[in-house]
């Protein structure tokens, strides 16, 4: 039985954390605000209640198996979930409307048809053939195991498809996901849809790999899901299963080194002083704040190169008079009508856009609301992480959001703005960076650093680590970590 200290209470660093105290070690775990979680935070105010953090959970088989593998109650005991059905409503520079059915392909395909066109809808049913394709060659060594030293293998091939090209008599391959969509899609509607899946998280379609096509493959696939009283919820479920599993915690407590003895990780040291002995160090931190840690680079030649910088995001939580109408879509994206001005903002080229994409959230859910006669929203966009300026963005953001609530300011009580700096206090994030998903191809600039380290004894974990940014993600990573730790640097991944 080892003795592990864990840096953080992020998704990542829970899920790392009750599985490793299954497997009998001591755990204790270290975060420096007060609460767990990371970047699912509530914010409460006069009866209302907000997710500040993601809205929806995507691919839930992840944390059900989380629960399945550290205890006797399932996931669905401990939270409700329910599907969120349509998965999304789109509103196009156009006008353009379409509601997208969650998890079935026959039914996306037969509403693109019906709002779109029998053309459009036969371009985006191939696309998601294509997608599965690429999901299909780089789910187990993306996602499910470790990132191995010839990581160069998976960094250089590129898993989408090459289609075939009448005019040129060959096959095509799209090297990024803006070519996938002016080369196959073709309408500016689809465009738009696939690339969304990339803007949300700060990615530049036309510098982002074609493999990013598994993105929205995942959604149509296996669901978009919100979990009854919001996403909050699912954190506090993670963290009483640890506390279940006697994992200790301490809150308040900021790790301010990395202890090595005789060149391995021997547990930490506090703001306060104090040093806490440890056998093995997991860290659920970003890079920069690691290398900090450490005072070196626990990383050595022929690396991953460690993922820094990125986007972050402004939400505006809107505590709205009136109930949410019946049968209103619990998320609803509005495109831009200006995509050169917000890409050429996503890359640090340009100010922020006039007009941003803007992801509206309306759960249908009475434990956000003081009573049915109120409504809760969200409204978010992304900006460059360390943005300034939110609250006059927010002002465009929710101008964006009135194309398809044109009653959102007549309905309005009240409003707070979330900002990057905001997201980086609760998160520890350098300009409340937001990490992404790894990516397959382009010469891994969109994979991460692997779960262990050159330091012995050091995993990482959660969104800055393999494989990457967003809720599954974060899951999956405290997945490796453990089966790292549990079977030793043979681990090949969960079968």
């Amino acid at each position: 039985m080892a003795r592990i200290a864990v840096i953080g209470a992020g998704m990542g660093a829970l899920a790392a954390a009750a599985r490793l105290a299954v497997a009998g070690h001591r755990v204790a775990v270290y975060e420096r605000t007060e609460t767990y979680g990371g970047a699912l935070r509530r914010r409460q105010r006069d009866g209302f209640a907000f997710d500040t953090g993601p809205g929806l959970l995507p691919l839930p088989a992840v944390y059900r198996d989380l629960f399945v593998k550290t205890g006797r109650e399932p996931l669905e005991e401990c939270v409700e979930l329910v599907q969120a059905d349509p998965s999304s409503h789109h509103v196009f520079a156009d006008g353009t409307r379409v509601s997208l059915p969650n998890a079935s392909r026959a039914g996306v395909v037969s509403a693109m048809e019906e709002a779109l066109g029998a053309d459009a809808a036969r371009r985006w049913g191939d696309f998601l053939v294509r997608a599965r394709e690429a999901w299909d060659r780089a789910r187990r060594p993306l996602l499910e195991e470790p990132l191995w030293p010839n990581w160069e293998v998976l960094a250089g091939r590129e898993p989408y498809p090459a289609v075939a090209h009448r005019r040129l008599l060959r096959a095509r391959r799209a090297a990024t996901l803006a070519e996938v969509g002016d080369w196959e899609l073709r309408d500016p509607r689809l465009r738009a849809l696939l690339e969304s899946h990339a803007v949300a998280f700060g990615l530049d379609p036309r510098h982002t790999p074609a493999s990013a096509a598994v993105l929205p493959y995942m959604e149509h696939a296996f669901g978009t899901w919100y979990v009854r009283g919001g996403l909050r919820e699912l954190a506090r479920a993670v963290y009483e299963r640890c506390v279940a599993r006697r994992v200790e915690f301490h809150f308040g407590a900021e790790v301010t080194g990395v202890r090595e003895k005789d060149g391995r990780a021997a547990g930490v040291e506090l703001a306060d002083g104090t040093v806490a002995g440890a056998d093995l160090v997991v860290a659920g931190v970003d890079p920069g704040v690691l290398d900090r840690l450490c005072g070196t680079r626990p990383r050595g030649e022929g690396d991953v190169p460690a993922r820094r910088g990125g986007a972050s995001r402004v939400t505006v939580l809107m505590a709205l008079r009136g109930g949410r109408p019946s049968g209103t879509p619990h998320r609803t994206v509005v495109h831009t009508r200006d995509r050169e001005a917000e890409l050429e903002a996503l890359s640090g080229a340009a100010g922020l856009p006039a007009e941003p994409t803007v992801t509206v959230l309306r759960p249908d859910d009475p434990a956000l609301v003081p009573d049915a006669g109120h409504e809760a929203v969200t409204v978010t966009a992304v900006v460059p992480a360390g943005s300034a300026g939110a609250e006059e963005y927010a002002e465009r953001m929710v101008a964006a959001a009135g194309r398809a609530l044109p009653d959102l300011r007549d309905r309005l009580l009240w409003h707070e703005v979330r900002t990057p700096a905001d997201v980086a206090r609760e998160t520890g994030a350098e300009g409340g960076a937001v990490p992404v998903p790894a990516l397959a191809a382009a010469d891994g600039r969109f994979l991460h650093a692997a779960n262990s380290t050159r330091l012995p004894g050091l995993f990482t974990v959660g969104g800055w680590s393999h494989p990457g940014g967003g809720l599954p993600h974060a899951g999956m990573s405290g997945a490796l970590v453990a089966g790292l730790v549990v079977e030793g640097p043979d681990f090949r991944g969960s079968q």
